[in-house]
């Protein structure tokens, strides 16, 4: 368990400090073109995304989520108990990050953002990339789990450019990003709404997938003929 503690506050804190940092080095030199400075953000976390899972998955699964820990729990995958230390690695691990990737940029080290992302558009946004978010590692990992790691970077790298919201879908994340003022930013009133759409959203994604693989898993369980 220590281990698998371990790879989650890794593996969030390394996650947390690119979303922040790729956004300020993304912002740096686009000169103020949005596009460029969103396009770097999404590739960089796309890329995080694939390593970390790849390289830390075997270890503790790969969650650095609470949504994905939540879906797991939902399907008895995680106890409830180590679902709540998962969680709390996770943020602990993340905002670590987040504070790591101000001092890299020499930013004041303690912020909260001023940036408003609300509304409605926002909101469904949110549920909508944190269910496909959770719908793809559910979905890949039944028919082809070694493209966990690529599918999941992969649909990040899609969602920052097609939700309204450029897909948080991560209620740690949310938290993480709320403490800090620069182009990842989301102001602290408006974490709540958005991690209530993302755990909707995931909790969707768990019973889609149930119902879409049930025939798959009825088939796994037959016996084989010799």
């Amino acid at each position: 368990m220590s281990r698998r503690l371990a790879a989650e506050a890794i593996g969030s804190f390394f996650l947390f400090a690119c979303v922040v940092g790729s956004g300020i080095m993304g912002e740096n030199l686009a000169d103020g073109n949005v596009a460029i400075a969103l396009l770097a953000n999404t590739l960089a976390t796309g890329f995080i995304l694939a390593v970390l899972i790849a390289m830390l998955g075997p270890v503790s699964g790969a969650h650095f989520n609470p949504a994905v820990t939540l879906a797991f729990a939902i399907r008895r995958e995680i106890a409830p108990s180590e679902a709540v230390l998962f969680v709390a690695l996770q943020l602990a691990g993340g905002v670590v990050g987040v504070l790591a990737a101000h001092l890299m940029f020499d930013l004041p080290v303690w912020q909260l953002s001023a940036k408003a992302r609300t509304g409605t558009g926002q909101w469904l946004g949110e549920a909508i990339a944190t269910f496909g978010l959770v719908f793809t590692i559910l979905a890949t990992l039944k028919v082809n789990k070694a493209w966990v790691p690529a599918s999941v970077g992969l649909y990040i790298a899609a969602a920052y450019w097609f939700t309204s919201s450029t897909s948080f879908a991560n209620p740690a994340i949310t938290v993480g990003r709320s403490l800090t003022d620069t182009f990842s930013g989301i102001a602290p009133g408006n974490v709540i709404a958005f991690v209530i759409a993302q755990l909707a959203g995931a909790v969707l994604a768990v019973w889609c997938a149930k119902w879409l693989y049930a025939k798959e898993a009825e088939e796994s369980l037959k016996p084989r003929s010799e």
